[in-house]
């Protein structure tokens, strides 16, 4: 098996994977399989925030991947959340809150800390050697986009409700949506991350955020699929045939009956919005009640795209614009090139009014009447388009941005293609 190497990744030092803290921010276990393997669990352990990512989090699931990833007993690794009610619901950002102020350096070094080492984990997920295979039951919002995204084996089940919200904080869908939204079809995940409209397993399913189906009670017999499977049909051990292998045993349980999907039946729909011109354009259609329903009639009136227009008529237009921007801007980047880019965007965010302010409103005051500093007009005017493009600069000084190594040769990216 190829060994990846993730260099400048600082970590905790690993738990193993018989030791067991309840308290524990991540909970890590094995199952062995009837051949004479192991599953690796991983449980996001923090069910009070909903599995709210944390530093800490993102530094014990780094590091407990790389422990398993020289482990040849090891043969896949399952990811879930504790509790009923969500597997990750996001970043936790009340001590981002706290180190943001007009005081603030740029960059601000929590902010680097936080989206750092969040980035950082992705980038190690998306090139694993072994099968990652998310149980991806309940709430499912943007950090915990990034940990499905970045995952080789989607399960979702009837009670998956997943967005992207950030436009309601100030802030835009980041967590490397600039790259899995940009692959979504019709361009539909222009309008997830522009509305932040709420959406279910079936629409994953229908965006290739998913491949899986199962009914939220069968969690043991999906382990029960994956420790009866015969990994030594892997005989190689190598990614290819691991991957083969965990899909052959998730297939082979029952698909569940899904809520139905918002998306498949409205894509034409929001193609048509999405495609009306530039991001002005679509602004206007979106605030037009009338315009939309000349379009759909349905999808106008249906509480599924009015609960996602008023998020939108509601939320922040700087993050409007970043979303549009880097929507267009990801086109042809890696992976690894769009995580610098959102690290750029993240700590500019860091540093700027909005971002503070929408966290404020929504999660600090709760009051839930955020002031946005600019208007989508003003966003748009030549001052404005300025202002947006600046959050994509480079905020470190030379050779100091913590990502630096992800745009060159050896990148992992580079390394794959070759």
């Amino acid at each position: 098996m190829t060994v990846i190497k993730y260099p400048n990744t600082k970590t905790a030092k690993p738990k193993t994977a018989d030791v067991k803290d309840a308290e524990a921010p991540v909970l890590f276990d094995t199952e062995s399989t009837d051949c004479g393997h192991l599953l690796g669990i991983m449980t996001l352990n923090a069910p009070k925030s909903l599995n709210a990512l944390s530093v800490e989090m993102c530094q014990l699931l780094s590091a407990q991947l790389e422990a398993w990833q020289t482990n040849s007993k090891i043969v896949a690794i399952v990811l879930k959340g504790a509790g009923d009610k969500a597997f990750c619901a996001g970043g936790d950002i009340r001590k981002l809150y706290d180190s943001m102020s007009a005081n603030a350096p740029l960059p601000n070094p929590y902010a680097t800390e936080f989206f750092g080492h969040e980035y950082r984990l992705y980038r190690q997920m998306h090139f694993y050697p072994k099968p990652l295979i998310l149980w991806g039951d309940g709430i499912i919002m943007g950090g915990g986009m990034g940990l499905m995204a970045a995952c080789s084996h989607r399960i979702v089940t009837e009670r998956t409700r997943f967005a992207m919200p950030e436009i309601t904080i100030g802030l835009f869908p980041d967590a490397s949506g600039s790259w899995f939204l940009r692959r979504m079809p019709a361009k539909t995940g222009l309008f997830l991350g522009l509305t932040g409209a709420l959406c279910n397993g079936s629409d994953a399913l229908f965006t290739s955020l998913a491949e899986y189906a199962v009914a939220g009670e069968d969690y043991g017999k999906v382990i029960d699929c994956l420790t009866q499977v015969d990994w030594n049909a892997a005989t190689t051990l190598n990614q290819s045939s691991l991957d083969t292998v965990a899909s052959q045993a998730l297939a082979a349980h029952p698909v569940a009956k899904l809520p139905e999907s918002k998306l498949a039946l409205y894509w034409q729909s929001i193609s048509q919005i999405m495609n009306s011109g530039g991001l002005s354009d679509i602004d206007h259609l979106l605030h037009d009640d009338e315009a939309l329903a000349d379009i759909n009639a349905d999808f106008a009136t249906d509480k599924w795209t009015q609960r996602a227009l008023a998020t939108y008529r509601h939320g922040c237009p700087v993050s409007a614009a970043l979303t549009y921007t880097l929507y267009y801007k990801a086109t042809n980047l890696s992976l690894e090139q769009v995580l610098y880019l959102e690290l750029n965007t993240a700590v500019h965010c860091a540093a700027n009014p909005d971002f503070r302010e929408g966290v404020r409103a929504l999660l600090i005051d709760k009051d839930k009447d955020p002031k946005w500093s600019r208007s989508l007009f003003e966003c748009l005017s030549p001052e404005g388009r300025d202002y947006i493009e600046q959050h994509f600069d480079n905020p470190y000084s030379a050779g100091k941005h913590p990502l630096k190594e992800w745009l060159g040769a050896d990148a992992l990216g580079a390394q794959y293609v070759r």
